[in-house]
């Protein structure tokens, strides 16, 4: 018997945090799975959720997501859950291991970068390993951005 091979299919992005790459070099990437409730997970299908302010925190052993916002979803009534309340991330043990090294030793930050549903309809998290920009390096990237714009731009109208 044949093993069915997964089709890929894009993933389908519900938020993504545009201002960290920019406020952020990023020197490693996770995916991290989301602790949900039913009704934050149909808020999440409905697409408007932030992550824009949010950052991660490892507290206990564990790493939390804070300060994310999921709106309340309609249909829910009295069931619904808190819009910004703190939500546990899954990773393994190792992941967490390391994360927590570089947080507490090196001075990194953990930024989330967007929220997804993968393959298989389960949320994920891309979360970041960065460190924070210098306002120098922060016009260097402006600089670089605007000169590919130009540089762009020129190259169209020569053809």
């Amino acid at each position: 018997m044949a093993t069915k091979a997964r089709p890929t299919t894009v993933k389908k992005i519900v938020a993504e945090n545009r201002k960290a790459r920019f406020n952020y070099e990023i020197v490693d990437t996770y995916e991290a799975g989301l602790v949900l409730t039913g009704t934050e997970v149909k808020s999440l299908r409905e697409g408007k959720a932030n992550i824009a302010e949010s950052y991660a925190s490892d507290e206990g052993g564990e790493i939390w997501l804070i300060n994310s916002y999921l709106p309340e979803y309609l249909q829910a009534n009295r069931f619904n859950h808190e819009t910004r309340r703190r939500r546990k991330l899954l990773l393994s043990k190792r992941e967490i291991h390391r994360l927590r090294i570089a947080i507490n030793r090196e001075g990194m930050t953990l930024v989330p970068l967007k929220v997804y549903f993968n393959d298989v309809g389960r949320a994920k998290l891309e979360l970041a390993l960065a460190k924070g920009k210098k306002l120098h390096d922060k016009r260097e990237t402006e600089k670089e951005r605007d000169w590919n714009r130009q540089k762009g731009r020129l190259l169209r109208e020569r053809g």
